[in-house]
């Protein structure tokens, strides 16, 4: 009888459940799982003959990232993002994984139907495997149980104008009608917080979600100016409001997308102490560039809420660093893109690209707002985290098994361990690289981190025991995309 087929990943340096240590890992070609673990790099006579084998000391082996906040924007946009370019993106990266957010694809995916179409535009163009988020919007509450049975991950809404008019922001009753719906579901509620106070009692949020952003006070190509017009307080006014409703599905998992604000941390830690089931994420924009340091016009780095000051870089910093009682569980891209002339780059910034891009006004608050991150994460957190003392281990807690986790895939991914996936990067951690257009394999290569230098190269991705990326010869002659669309129901 002949054995199984196999492949064999060794290491003097592995990340497994959250240890380096050194190990041999064994992934059937038949099933993608892992199916045997040493804790010691075994000889490839140890295997039988023919056996692909590579012993990647002294790289380090890292489980695949899961990356589960991104825009991929197919089918409707797709030349803002696709599923061909976008997890190819990932996959350069190291990115096993990547949750599709529910907008800002057309139609977007707060119905089921949405989702269909989706799946459909996604079949065949995957390089990595793929998930799901639902979207909830005023009058789809009808629909959020069937999403859930079609398998989407979670439900994400916005508590301000979204930027796009297929996905308008919700009010308090239509997030109440959401929890009763979705009170006793495998799934979570994920809250784009920002709202403006009102400005007394008597205003309702209903007024609160449809206005726009404070009128800006200053030159509009200034940074400063936009950073003013969505303070602080826009993220902890939206966190209270939340935080005032989770009694209504005391079960149901609450999450914080894309946190910027330090103020609010203190809220959620006390909202966690006192029972409440939330939870919440950054991203790599947040931890690697500060309000002080961005240019006049460069709207590459506009997004919402917006990059804050250096001192409330460092506290998230410190936030993370806190281990497990952070508020902070998850560091994920929000790679938010689109075609470079909604970014109306002046012409000192858009004459530096190599890549012809429009030239505009550099005015932040007509420009799109989204930073192109997909498959540059890895090594932004270890560049910046270096100086801090962030280590492998840090990494792939907030980025492979809290992030599975928050996503109801911790049976499936993020973890090297007998019986999951075998999704794997192997990462040197002190070659260093120049973000460029041959690095960002985003369609678009408009991206704030164009030009700078970072540490740590992703060599080789592996999913579910299938090499699909090598940094010495990128996608090379490896046929069809191997990336599965997951879309089983959330366990819990």
């Amino acid at each position: 009888m002949q054995p199984r087929p196999i492949t064999v990943l060794a290491s003097s340096r592995t990340v497994l459940s959250g240890h380096i240590t050194a190990a041999t890992i064994v992934i059937s070609l038949v099933s993608g799982k892992i199916t045997s673990i040493f804790h010691s790099v075994l000889p490839p006579t140890d295997f039988p003959a023919g056996t692909p084998y590579v012993d990647h000391s002294p790289h380090l082996i890292l489980p695949g990232l899961v990356d589960a906040h991104v825009h991929l924007n197919e089918p409707g946009r797709t030349e803002w993002e696709g599923f061909w370019t976008g997890t190819r993106a990932a996959a350069f990266g190291g990115v096993t994984t990547v949750i599709d957010m529910p907008l800002n694809a057309i139609p977007p995916t707060t119905t089921v139907a949405g989702l269909k179409e989706k799946v459909a535009a996604a079949h065949g163009q995957c390089w990595v495997d793929v998930g799901f988020y639902g979207g909830i919007v005023p009058g789809n509450a009808g629909e959020l149980k069937e999403l859930v049975k079609a398998g989407v991950k979670g439900f994400k809404c916005f508590l301000i104008d979204s930027g796009v008019k297929e996905f308008p922001a919700v009010s308090s009753t239509d997030i109440e009608l959401a929890m009763s719906e979705l009170a006793s579901e495998p799934t979570m509620l994920l809250f784009h917080a920002e709202m403006i106070p009102p400005i007394s009692e008597s205003l309702g949020d209903s007024v609160q979600c449809s206005l726009q952003p404070l009128v800006p006070v200053g030159p509009l190509n200034e940074y400063n100016t936009f950073l003013a017009s969505r303070p602080s307080s826009f993220e902890t006014y939206a966190i209270s409001q939340v935080l005032s409703l989770a009694s209504l599905a005391p079960k149901l998992p609450l999450h914080i997308v894309h946190l910027s604000a330090v103020e609010a941390i203190p809220l959620i830690g006390e909202a966690q102490a006192s029972g409440v089931k939330i939870t919440a994420e950054t991203c790599f924009h947040y931890l690697s560039f500060a309000a002080e340091s961005i240019q006049h016009g460069d709207t590459r780095h506009k997004c919402c809420p917006p990059i804050r000051a250096q001192l409330n870089q460092d506290g998230l910093w410190d936030e993370l660093l806190r281990g497990e009682n952070s508020v902070i569980r998850t560091v994920v891209s929000d790679h938010s893109p689109c075609t470079p002339n909604l970014k109306l780059l002046p012409p000192s910034i858009a004459s530096s690209d190599s890549h012809s891009i429009q030239q505009g006004e550099g005015d932040f608050f007509a420009a799109w707002g989204g930073v192109s991150s997909v498959g540059l994460g890895l090594s932004i957190l270890w560049t910046e985290g270096e100086k801090r003392g962030v280590t492998a281990e840090d990494v792939v807690k907030w980025c492979c098994l809290n992030t599975a986790k928050q996503v109801g895939l911790d049976h499936q991914k993020g973890d090297l361990r007998v019986g999951l996936d075998g999704d794997v990067a192997v990462f040197d951690d002190e070659a260093t690289f120049e973000v460029g257009p041959d690095t960002m394999l985003f369609r678009n290569k408009c991206s704030p981190y164009q030009g700078k230098t970072l540490k740590g190269v992703v060599k080789e991705t592996w999913v579910r025991g299938q090499k699909v990326f090598e940094r010495d010869e990128g996608f090379g002659s490896r046929g069809r995309p191997v990336g599965k669309l997951l879309l089983d129901l959330r366990k819990k």
